[in-house]
């Protein structure tokens, strides 16, 4: 930024320009003004080296010095340096500029300009240099706080309290750059320069008598110094003038020493910084000693003296003499105390040894090194007094047993014990129980306490991470060196986490909250003795391996019986079996993995042993079954032959009882052929049987014993039958019984057959009998007519009979009939008489109307109608049955309108949340069960809003009890006060960060005016736009281009609200028909970009010549515009795109009534406040901002995204074209060029040919955006001022979540200072007595909620979202007795003069007040009473009128007449009345009130259709919406059905069949692979300690849980299971989502996350 330069070359005195040139006067004005800016920067830069030479501190930045010092911290922290004693940092707000950085200036800042104004102040600093506070934090004149700095820097200089300010002109570079911004900010604000060099002499005339006194004997003194005579010297100091203090007479020489040295050396200073160019500006205490320097000169060489006595004493170790030293007036020590001696010897003691072994030499300790040792020694006794009063107190709570006051003393500063959580405050106070128990003096020292607390926090830090199953932090606690665990082995750490998780799950079951020290101790030894003991068994694997391929049986049984193998049902016996089934086993897997080294893992020898066993117990059975066999046949018994083949030891299939003689017989005849067919004698008793077909086994049939070995001399026995034979015969007699079954199976069969033939036989019969009833259909129908004729004939003699028996009755009806006849005739000499009494009648209804009608005329247009003429109209003041039932109508509407609108802007978020998660459905990003679970959110929120509203309504703060009852009505009150106060909210609204005033807008805010749904609430919330914007523009910009280069948050939410369910009606009306017929014009193109059209060109010509083009593809702009296609192409564009804008601005230049109110108004609002700030702005300026109000923010994005804004109606999973949507671009693009008189320059220079265009129209644009903004104010526009509601029929309702109203009561406490800075405002009367921020629990009252409910909290945010409904009304309403407002007064008084005039007549009202009413006129007062009371009785809560005006309603006449007078009076007294007019004033205001009633009335109607209106369009949104979801509902549909066919496929492959009807889903099926298979595959790229011809021997076992896409993989090596983990498929997609290609399981392999996910997809999803 700048540079100073050390060379001693003369240097210009202003700027760095050289030059000895003839100037003109232009140039030498400029010159000036560039020297004034370079001066006042290098005062800045003077300025700012002094504040930080001051406060040890950097600045900012001499070019930003200006906008740092606004906040007034660093000033009030100069004032901190000066004046201590008046200002402390705790006076200081914003310490760290904390809040400033984060939001900007607040109004508070100026509290620290206002401390550094005091300091100066208390200094006595002459006020002619004070800045204003808003000098500062407006900015207004920041050079008058710099030349106040600089006269305060000469001040203090002089005092002796801050170092001297230096000169820097000249000795400074600032860039041109920097030079001439500074030029322009000076000229910008017009400031006077003030001048600095006059400082001394303004300072010199400001000072008092008695300074003037001083600085002559100031002056004195300096004289006696330079006669170097002692004496002299002394008596000059000892001037009472010089106020100088603590001189010692027998210090004087070395005072006149010290002053003389001093002096000579600020001469030789002066002397070396002296400037000719300066010489008649400089001070006269350049060169003279100040009386702060030579005070500070005594001062020095008394605490020399003093210094030296404390060192002696130091030295001496003299603990009396260094106290009395310490406490001498020459040193000042602070904070020296008698009982601290011992301390403060072992301190400085300490110090100056260490001071000694640094230096070398004995040295001696200065004053700032002596207090701060006695500083740092009060400290350290302090501490050690507080820390041993700790301790005696948490040994006391440790013995009481109270957790809580324990803790609070542990966590206590002054006990200086490490820190601790108190979540685990149990076991705290239960460990160090049991350790002062365990303590012979049954107390803990503070050495134990902290030990013992420093581990119990690393234990209770685990025990957290356990809980929320933070693996990495169970890890780092783990290992934590405070927690002391021993044994730590950095390989098992994974294994200590599983065992802990699962030990902390069990804790839990039995009630266990915390694992203690010991609990993590032993888990760890656990581990690492199963660790020992999993190596132990590879190592017993390995060995039983190497006896197998021995092949030695008795090596390989004891390798088998190693304890340390831990193998199972190991039998001496079978030791032989053993190696044949394990040799097998091993030789199938070699040729299995075609690998001739392989070797049997632990759970395939723990499988031999099993089936070597089992092997041996089948023999078993066989054997003995084979010998029942053939012992049943030679004793030759039949049925126990069968008994002996039916029994399970034989093993035989198909042996049925039926053929029992048969088996015998068979078997008898194939036993004797085999005993006739053996040779010789041979009675062997063993008999040999193949198991398995592989495996012989040796049974002795006497014995009954068997081996695997052959017995030695082994012969067969050969007449045994084997099981082979005895199955082949049982077999073939069990085949020829079943045939000779199968025919007498068929013989129903057969009988079924001759059933279907006789069934044809008498269905033929059948259809015979029905085909001859059909021939004869006329011959029954003949019959039918007959026997009906008959029986009609027979009623009519009946008929007939009855009248011939009643001809009286019959006389009587004729003579009825003649006299009607008689009656009619009457009628008609009558109709003459009507004829004329009706004429008669419009006459007088035409007289009486004519009267009317002048009384109405009188009414309406008479300057001050008669009373007798009001009192005829005064019934229309009351409320009839249809005003109720319209008021009420229109409450319901809006209610309803405005829930619509809350329920469509929450489904259009979750619409667009689902737009999102089927998005990353598509792009396997997350699970469908997401997509699933929030379409069913989805689904279930329209249907259950109104629902939860009437529930709530029954409890909670709306309860039946007199505590909430004030509750509701204090919030009712709160939110009356908010809503017709704007300002507090818009105060509140920049108290907050502009992304939390946005959403605090969009639905507190909002919810608060009902959305605008009636005229008073459209009111009130423009009110409230009004004054935020008006604020915003005061406080945040700085410029007249800010609201368009900014993002204004008041803009924003006004264009966001227009657009809405408001005004999405007015932009629809103003858009949908042009925008329509863009869309649908298929012969409209529009490519303005030659790029483009080049392109499309040339794929043209390919596409027709079948050719490729031999024209580049890819070229510049200026290279396509080169090619005559191409100019000609975008000449049409051009043609074309001119006509669909002018379509467009007709459309908008024909619609200015349809723009909303609200937008117009507030653009006036918005040219009006910026004019008032930049009167300067010219008026083109300002329309252009409100053209990017009104175009380019409320109807620019609508025209570029019609389907964005509901412009045009587009079905469910439809869209618009690109090349629609380019169309409308590129018409959007020129008026938004034309509204801000931009023309196409730059990369759009291929469009010049429309600035002209361009030109005409922003002419257009000019005149309506002119009359946009000319439109009445809110007041005339609805006819409503701040009085309106005091006779507004029914209440103001709003609909708010309980979340929102806890919301805005905390925002409004939390800177209810800001917005209110009165604390006597109505605003801190009810947050008062509102007391503090309630829970949402409290809310909904007892029982809403479970509290044994684990999902308490989601449910509880989910009730917050309920809505309720509040009647705003004012808590500061006029009581009786206290009326001082004269607008009210006024209002009652009217209400009881209209209720007088109705019953007793006059022909003014002082003659109504002064007659007496009569007996009749009370009676009718009274009716007239009755009937008001009728009518309010049955007037909804929501419209009673006030409890002071009921009750006056119900007075006697005679008592109203009487308040009537006195009111007359008050308001008299107010100037509102007059008794000369007999009141006429009070009757005119009683006539305007009738006339104003018809308008409510009428506007009231027209509220009610616009409501309507707005309903039936939002209702159409509602459908809209419902129509996505049932598209995505269809969406979701299919791809649920897409998985389940894919996974019942996959079924199929797996399983070999379908699964039963009606058995449950069956679970997938885990999957193994070895690590050497997924390392071909990719999966597994490297796994740390094990080299890749190992990885043949560890097997990965993937299975998923019974948590969706949740999977365990467990890790075995040579069959010994050694870790698992748990792995989530969301993480996957997770980290695949964030780029990560490697992941490691287990902490040591490394796998290629990409390729899991394919794998598990593939085995597990179908996908």
């Amino acid at each position: 930024m700048y540079h100073e330069e050390n060379s001693t070359l003369p240097r210009p005195r202003y700027g760095s320009i050289v030059d000895d040139e003839r100037l003109s006067a232009e140039e030498m004005d400029e010159r000036r003004h560039q020297n004034i800016a370079y001066e006042y920067l290098c005062h800045l830069e003077e300025a700012k080296r002094w504040m930080e030479a001051c406060l040890h501190e950097e600045l900012p930045p001499t070019t930003e010095l200006e906008e740092g010092l606004r906040n007034g911290v660093y000033l009030a922290k100069l004032a901190i340096f000066f004046a201590p004693k008046v200002v402390s940092e705790k006076k200081i707000y914003d310490l760290e500029q904390t809040r400033y950085k984060r939001s900007g200036l607040h109004f508070r800042h100026t509290d620290n300009t206002v401390q550094w104004l005091r300091a100066m102040a208390s200094m006595g600093l002459p006020k002619i240099f004070y800045p204003e506070t808003t000098d500062v934090y407006d900015r207004k004149n920041i050079p008058r706080v710099i030349y106040c700095i600089h006269a305060l820097s000469l001040y203090l200089y002089k005092l002796g309290i801050a170092p001297q300010i230096q000169n820097l002109i000249g000795k400074v570079d600032f860039t041109e750059e920097e030079i001439s911004n500074m030029r322009k900010e000076l000229e910008k604000y017009g400031i006077q320069m003030p001048s600095f060099s006059k400082i001394g002499g303004i300072l010199a005339n400001e000072l008092s008598v008695d300074e003037a006194a001083l600085h002559a004997a100031v002056i004195a003194i300096n004289e006696a110094i330079d006669r170097g005579q002692t004496d002299q010297t002394m008596t000059a100091l000892r001037n009472p003038n010089a106020k100088l203090k603590n001189m010692e007479t027998d210090l004087a020489q070395n005072y006149q020493n010290h002053l003389s040295q001093e002096k000579t050396e600020k001469e030789r200073n002066a002397k070396n910084k002296a400037c000719p160019a300066l010489e008649e500006e400089r001070d006269v205490y350049e060169e003279l000693l100040t009386q702060g320097e030579i005070q500070s000169c005594i001062n020095h060489a008394n605490t020399t003296k003093a210094v030296g006595q404390v060192n002696e004493a130091i030295d001496k170790c003299d603990e009396a003499a260094l106290i009395t030293s310490l406490s001498s007036v020459a040193l000042s020590l602070v904070g020296v105390h008698q009982q601290n001696s011992v301390w403060y010897l072992e301190q400085l003691c300490a110090s100056k040894e260490q001071k000694k072994q640094e230096m070398g030499i004995p040295v001696l300790m200065d004053r700032e090194e002596i207090q701060k040792d006695i500083t740092t020694a009060n400290e350290k006794a302090k501490t050690h007094k507080l820390k041993l009063d700790a301790v005696a107190r948490i040994n006391a709570f440790i013995q009481t047993g109270d957790a809580a006051e324990m803790m609070a003393a542990v966590m206590h500063s002054d006990a200086q014990m490490p820190p601790v959580h108190t979540f685990a405050a149990d076991l705290y106070k239960t460990e160090l129980f049991n350790l002062q128990k365990q303590n012979p003096e049954g107390l803990l020292t503070h050495e134990e306490l902290c030990v013992a607390v420093e581990m119990l926090s690393a234990v209770a830090l685990l025990n957290l991470a356990l809980d929320v199953n933070d693996t990495e932090g169970v890890k780092i606690h783990l290992c934590n060196p405070l927690i002391g665990i021993s044994n730590l082995d950095e390989e098992n750490i994974q294994r200590y986490i599983d065992m802990l998780l699962s030990l902390k799950q069990a804790a839990a079951g039995h009630g266990q909250d915390y694992l203690t020290w010991n609990d993590i101790q032993n888990c760890v030894d656990l581990v690492n003795l199963q660790v020992q003991e999993e190596h132990a068994r590879i190592i017993a694997v390995s060995l039983i391996n190497d006896a197998i391929n021995e092949g030695d049986p008795e090596k390989t049984l004891e390798a088998l019986q190693m304890p340390t193998a831990k193998l199972e049902a190991v039998n001496l016996s079978n030791c032989h079996h053993y190696q044949e089934v394990l040799s097998h086993a091993r030789i199938h897997k070699c040729k299995a993995t075609e690998d001739d080294s392989a070797v049997l893992w632990l759970d395939e020898i723990q499988d031999g042993i099993y089936t070597a066993n089992k092997n041996t117990e089948d023999a078993q059975r066989l054997a003995i079954g084979m010998a029942a066999v053939n012992l049943a046949i030679e004793k030759g018994d039949e049925q126990q032959t069968l008994s002996a083949l039916q029994a399970p030891e034989a093993g035989l299939r198909g042996v049925v009882t039926e053929c029992a003689d048969a088996y015998f017989n068979e078997l008898s005849e194939a036993k004797q052929q085999k005993v006739n067919e053996a040779e010789g004698d041979c009675k062997s008793v063993w008999i040999k049987h193949r198991v398995k077909g592989q495996y012989d086994y040796y049974y002795n049939l006497e014995t009954s014993a068997g081996t695997w070995v052959q017995p030695e001399g082994f012969t067969e026995n050969n007449d045994q039958l084997t099981r082979e034979e005895i199955q082949n015969i049982v077999g073939q007699i069990t085949g020829s019984y079943h045939r000779e079954q199968l025919w007498l199976s068929n013989e129903s069969l057969i009988v079924q057959l001759q059933a279907r033939a006789r069934g044809y036989l008498v269905r033929k019969t059948f259809s015979k009998r029905k085909e001859y009833l059909h021939k004869q259909e006329p011959a029954a129908i003949r019959l039918q007519a007959s026997w009906k004729g008959l029986k009609q004939r027979k009623s009519y003699q009946s008929r007939l009979k009855l009248l011939q028996e009643n001809i009286a009755a019959i006389i009587k009806i004729q003579s009825w009939v003649k006299m009607c006849l008689v009656r009619k005739q009457y009628q008609k000499r009558l109709q003459y008489y009507k004829d004329h009494t009706e004429e008669i009648i419009r006459i007088q209804a035409f007289l009486k109307a004519n009267k009317a009608r002048d009384d109405y005329r009188t009414l309406i247009s008479a300057e001050n109608p008669p009373l007798n003429v009001v009192r005829k109209f005064v019934h229309l003041l009351d409320q009839s049955d249809l005003d109720f039932q319209e008021e009420l109508e229109v409450t319901r509407l809006r209610e309803e309108v405005v829930t619509k609108i809350r329920s469509n802007n929450q489904l259009e978020k979750d619409l667009s949340l689902m737009d999102i998660k089927i998005g990353l459905l598509v792009k396997n990003r997350i699970t469908l069960q997401d997509v699933v679970s929030h379409s069913k959110k989805l689904n279930k929120k329209s249907k259950g809003q109104v629902e939860e509203m009437v529930t709530f309504d029954k409890q909670g703060i709306k309860g039946l009890s007199l505590e909430k009852r004030k509750k509701l009505e204090a919030y009712q009150h709160l939110f009356y006060l908010l809503q017709t106060h704007p300002t507090y909210l818009a105060k509140l609204i920049f108290q907050m960060p502009q992304n939390k005033s946005t959403k605090f807008m969009d639905t507190v805010i909002f919810t608060l005016y009902n959305y605008a749904s009636n005229q008073r609430e459209e009111y009130l919330l423009l009110k409230l736009f009004k004054s935020a914007l008006e604020e915003e523009i005061k406080s945040k910009v700085d410029q007249v281009q800010d609201i368009v280069t900014g993002n204004p948050t008041v803009i924003k939410m006004v264009v966001s609200f227009n657009r809405g369910a408001r005004g999405q009606n007015s932009l629809r009306q103003l858009l949908a028909p042009v925008v329509k017929e863009i869309i649908e014009d298929k012969s409209l193109v529009i490519n303005t970009s030659p790029v483009d059209v080049y392109k499309a060109w040339v794929n043209q010509l390919e596409m027709a010549t079948g050719e490729a083009s031999k024209l580049p593809y890819d070229v510049t702009t200026e290279q396509a515009l080169t090619h005559v296609e191409v100019t000609n192409k975008l000449e049409s564009s051009i043609q074309s795109l001119r006509a669909a804008t002018d379509k467009v601005l007709m459309s908008i230049f024909s619609s200015l009534d349809n723009i909303p109110y609200a937008m117009r108004y507030i653009a006036k609002v918005l040219k009006n406040s910026l004019h008032e700030k930049f009167p300067d702005a010219t008026e083109d300026e300002l329309l252009k901002i409100v053209g990017n109000l009104l175009y380019y923010r409320y109807m620019n994005p609508a025209i570029v995204a019609p389907d964005g804004f509901d412009i045009i109606d587009i079905t469910a999973g439809g869209q618009i074209h690109a090349d629609q949507r380019r169309n409308l671009g590129s018409v959007a693009k020129v008026l938004q060029h034309a509204a801000s008189n931009k023309l196409f320059e730059g990369e759009n220079a291929h469009l010049s040919s429309m600035n002209g265009y361009l030109s005409q129209t922003y002419q257009k644009f000019r005149k309506f955006f002119q009359a946009a903004c000319d439109v009445p104010e809110p007041e005339e526009k609805f006819n409503i001022d701040e009085y309106s509601d005091m006779v507004t029929l029914s209440k103001p309702v709003i609909y708010i979540s309980i979340e929102e109203i806890i919301n805005t009561h905390s925002l409004l406490l939390e800177h209810q200072d800001a917005i209110s800075p009165d604390h006597n405002d109505q605003l801190h009367e009810l947050l008062q007595a509102l007391g503090p921020v309630p829970d949402i629990e409290s809310f909904l009252g007892e029982g809403a909620v479970d509290p044994s409910d684990p999902n308490k909290e989601n449910t509880l945010n989910q009730l917050g979202k309920t809505e309720i409904s509040l009647t705003l009304t004012s808590k500061f309403e006029l009581q009786d007795g206290e009326d001082r407002d004269m607008k009210s007064l006024m209002i009652k008084t009217k209400k009881l003069i209209v209720d007088v005039i109705r019953t007793q007549p006059g022909d003014t009202l002082t003659e109504i007040l002064e007659t007496p009413a009569s007996s009749q006129q009370e009676s009718a007062h009274l009716k007239v009473i009755q009937r008001l009371a009728v009518q309010d009785a049955k007037t909804p809560d929501k419209m009673k009128r006030s409890q002071s005006l009921l009750e006056d309603a119900q007075l006697p006449i005679e008592q109203k007449k009487r308040k009537i007078s006195r009111n007359l009076r008050n308001l008299e007294q107010a100037g509102l009345v007059s008794s000369s007019t007999k009141y006429q004033e009070v009757i005119n205001e009683i006539a305007k009130d009738i006339r104003n009633q018809r308008r409510y009335r009428q506007r009231r109607k027209a509220e009610l259709l616009k409501l309507q209106q707005t309903l039936q369009a939002l209702n159409s949104k509602t459908a809209f919406f419902e129509e996505q979801i049932d598209y995505y509902n269809t969406y979701i549909r299919t791809c649920l059905d897409n998985l389940t066919r894919k996974n019942s496929r996959r079924s199929i492959k797996m399983e070999g069949k379908g699964e039963e009807k009606g058995s449950k889903k069956s679970k997938p099926t885990p999957v193994k692979y070895t690590a050497a298979r997924l390392h071909e595959k990719g999966v597994v790229l490297e796994i740390e300690g094990l080299q890749t011809n190992q990885f043949k021997n560890v097997l990965f076992d993937i299975s998923p849980t019974e948590s969706v896409g949740d999977f365990e993989v467990k890790a075995k090596f040579l069959g010994v299971e050694m870790e698992k983990v748990q792995l989530h498929f969301q993480d996957l997609l997770q980290l695949q989502y964030e780029g990560v290609a490697v992941m490691k399981m287990f902490d040591k392999a490394k796998v290629n996350v990409n390729l899991l996910i394919f794998l598990l997809n593939k085995k597990f999803y179908g996908k």
